[in-house]
């Protein structure tokens, strides 16, 4: 197993990519670190289609609510440096803290257009502007010839594949689909949060998402009566949002639902903010 070379500041993670361009495709796989399975299921694809793979590890204080777990999200760097190695990144860039990559005087951000607006958008004010912000550094920091995101956040996907494309990066946004637990559960660092218990309710945003799915396929096209199916399988918890969308633009489904058309689901278990969704075409 080759070891992930490890950078800790902007300077160096600039030089470190540009060597690896100069010998080839660099492929990027932004993460905020607790790594998990799906992480590695990025580096490896990244592994596939560049010869060398950096991923960056930092939890981004910018996209983050005042009321929010910024102060408790899960860290391990050790842990991530292992992962990231096992999957196949070489590099691995990990600042040392914000002002890293927001030093003193920092005043530039990226403000997203209206795919940023519903769902996510409206619930988290501003949080889309700190991804947008820190990934279009990662972007310029890096130059990577494609970057690799989970589907899991399919919102964030869709307003960092917007701005690449708005802004001219030249970088690939690539989405991947999402990994789950044997029951369902998408993986998610803040699952961890979970006591024994919580973890076992959790699994009703999947059986969600499985309820929708099962009145599509037994012809039901009202988006109503599909979005009701699935909050009815979320008894219990506390729900966020369940909408029923378009997959391209996020607007709210107007006319039948097809099997493009995409469940977006977020709820607390306990205290634990968890989101997942799918097409309703997708196998359940």
């Amino acid at each position: 197993m080759i070891q992930a070379s490890l950078v800790r500041t902007a300077r160096d993670f600039r030089r470190a990519c540009q060597e690896a361009r100069q010998a080839g495709t660099l492929a990027l796989v932004p993460t905020m670190g607790f790594l998990h399975a799906g992480h590695q299921s990025l580096i490896r694809e990244g592994a596939k289609r560049a010869k060398t793979v950096a991923a960056t590890v930092f939890v981004n204080p910018m996209q983050f609510g005042p009321a929010e777990d910024l102060s408790r999200y899960p860290s391990d760097l050790d842990g991530d440096l292992r992962k990231c190695a096992e999957a196949g990144a070489s590099l691995v860039f990990a600042p040392e803290g914000p002002g890293e990559m927001y030093p003193a005087g920092y005043q530039t951000y990226i403000e997203p257009g209206a795919l940023a607006g519903p769902l996510d958008g409206e619930r988290r004010p501003g949080h889309f502007r700190g991804v947008c912000t820190v990934v279009a550094k990662l972007f310029a920091l890096s130059r990577a010839d494609c970057a690799l995101f989970g589907e899991k956040d399919y919102q964030q996907l869709a307003v960092i594949r917007r701005m690449a494309a708005d802004l001219d990066l030249g970088t690939e946004v690539i989405g991947r689909p999402i990994v789950r637990e044997p029951d369902g559960l998408a993986l998610s660092s803040r699952n961890s949060y979970l006591s024994a218990e919580e973890r076992s309710k959790a699994v009703a945003l999947w059986n969600a998402l499985g309820a929708a799915r099962a009145a599509f396929a037994a012809g039901e096209r009202s988006g109503q009566q599909i979005v009701g199916a699935a909050r009815a399988a979320l008894d219990g918890l506390r729900i966020d949002y369940c909408d029923l969308r378009d997959p391209v633009e996020l607007l709210p489904l107007e006319q039948r639902a097809d099997p493009t058309s995409r469940l977006f689901l977020a709820a607390f278990v306990g205290k634990t903010r968890l989101i997942d969704n799918g097409a309703l075409g997708e196998a359940g």
